[in-house]
């Protein structure tokens, strides 16, 4: 239950405002500093305040010691107040424990230590004694010669009064002191805070609005280091959901074609099918255009999945020969493209990474040239110090779209009535970018587009 109960309070201190927990930490802090100052003043008053009275009365023990006549007026009953001592006990012990006093205050009670001055074993004593009724007495004690000895003792009620007195001085000097230091943490930490309160409102307003405007920024300090954060953070956010916006919308164009041709073609079908029917040929024609268009939107579907996700399925990081990569993907495309030629020199290029992943790209930029080549045309690979170039004897890509090949659903002018969902080389980039290489584009030396691709790694050494 203790356990519980600690932990409610802890929540219910974190459930408060910054604000009010700084104003209580500071407060607190001060009540602490002023009460160990308190106590430590206290303490040192009473301290000096007992050595003044000590000094005082060893010092007038001594010099009355040494009239012999004060013991003689003591004997006749002249108490210590007529010999102008004030509240000051005069008493005399010996030796025998013989005790002479002429006051008629509270009895004291003498012990050894004031007998062993008396019979010279000590040169002095100095002690608090407390007398009948609970009044309490410094008592000091000097030799008074003859086996006798002078003893002085002072009330302690003034010294009590006096440090009662401070005591009362430093509660209320302390309390007015916590007081103050609670209302100046409270204008402190409400003024300071002025700025994470704006930040908070203005980050609540985005949240409710989805205004993604960045914050104003002011000052230097860590309030605007945050800012600049959320700023960061926002121009982030803004790209992402950019991103996200021209993604659906480009998957909706790109979506709508097949779609539409597939449902005009079943339009067709069925339609024929009501009227009779197609010829053979032409019905054949119909369902192989319905299956391509099927392939197609697969495709797309298939390449927006691997494009959107944003938790890439686990892949497995292994050391992988690049060679060995771009020959498998060269196995599939010369299946998929029988009318092209390859001439292919692959030098090995040992690299850390995904082997899926990346005979994907490795399949895309070769599809793509295969897809711009001619007929009976020729396409160069070469694997060479990490880099693998594919060029191809197609019409080229002029230069001002050469930047933009790599973006998703782009695709040039030439190419929108060509196959392809315009997603491949952007697939190809984001495999590249995750294993810390470089995809670029540039013309063939012998026409056509070159594809090159470049992942560190290093040569093997031969066996």
């Amino acid at each position: 239950m203790s356990s519980l109960a600690g932990w409610d309070d802890k929540r219910w201190h974190y459930r408060r405002s910054l604000a009010s927990r700084v104003a209580v930490l500071t407060t607190l802090a001060v009540a602490v500093s002023i009460a160990v100052m308190s106590l430590g003043a206290f303490m040192v008053m009473r301290m000096q305040l007992q050595d003044s009275l000590d000094e005082s009365l060893l010092d007038r023990a001594e010099k009355a010691a040494k009239y012999t006549a004060l013991s003689e007026m003591t004997r006749r009953d002249v108490p210590s107040w007529m010999l102008g001592a004030a509240d000051v006990r005069i008493i005399f012990i010996t030796s025998d424990r013989g005790v002479l006093t002429a006051d008629d205050g509270p009895e004291i009670t003498l012990g050894r230590p004031e007998l062993d001055v008396a019979e010279g074993r000590e040169a002095d004593s100095v002690r608090t004694i407390v007398a009948a009724g609970d009044v309490e007495y410094r008592v000091a004690t000097v030799p008074a010669g003859n086996g006798a000895a002078l003893v002085l003792a002072q009330p302690l009620s003034s010294q009590h009064r006096t440090l009662a007195k401070l005591g009362t001085v430093m509660l209320v000097a302390g309390g007015l002191g916590v007081l103050a230091a609670a209302l100046a943490g409270w204008a402190v930490a409400a003024n300071g805070l002025r700025p994470v309160r704006r930040l908070t409102r203005s980050v609540e307003r985005i949240a409710i609005t989805e205004d993604l405007a960045p914050l104003a920024v002011e000052g230097d300090d860590e309030i605007a280091r945050l800012a600049a954060a959320f700023n960061q953070m926002l121009t982030s956010l803004a790209a992402s959901r950019d991103r996200q916006r021209r993604l659906v919308a480009d998957a909706g164009h790109e979506l709508r074609t097949p779609l539409t041709s597939l449902r005009t073609n079943l339009d067709l079908l069925a339609q024929a099918d009501t009227d009779g029917g197609l010829p053979e040929e032409a019905r054949r024609e119909l369902l192989d255009d319905v299956r391509a268009q099927i392939e197609e939107l697969t495709t797309l579907v298939g390449d927006l999945v691997v494009l959107a996700r944003e938790d890439q399925p686990a892949a497995v990081i292994e050391s992988i020969d690049l060679a060995d990569v771009t020959e498998r993907a060269l196995a599939r495309v010369r299946r998929r493209a029988p009318g092209v030629d390859f001439d292919v020199r692959l030098d090995h290029w040992r690299v850390t990474g995904d082997a899926t992943g990346l005979e994907r790209a490795v399949l895309n930029l070769l599809d793509n040239a295969a897809k711009w080549s001619p007929a009976g045309g020729t396409i160069t690979v070469r694997l060479a110090s990490g880099v693998l170039t594919i060029d191809d004897e197609g019409p080229g890509i002029p230069a001002e779209d050469q930047p933009h090949v790599f973006e998703r659903f782009w695709r040039a002018e030439e190419s929108r009535s060509m196959p392809g969902s315009g997603l491949g080389l952007a697939i190809v980039r984001q495999v590249v970018d995750r294993h810390g290489g470089r995809v670029a584009v540039s013309d063939a030396p012998g026409g056509g587009t070159r594809l090159s691709l470049s992942l560190p790694g290093e040569q093997p050494v031969p066996a």
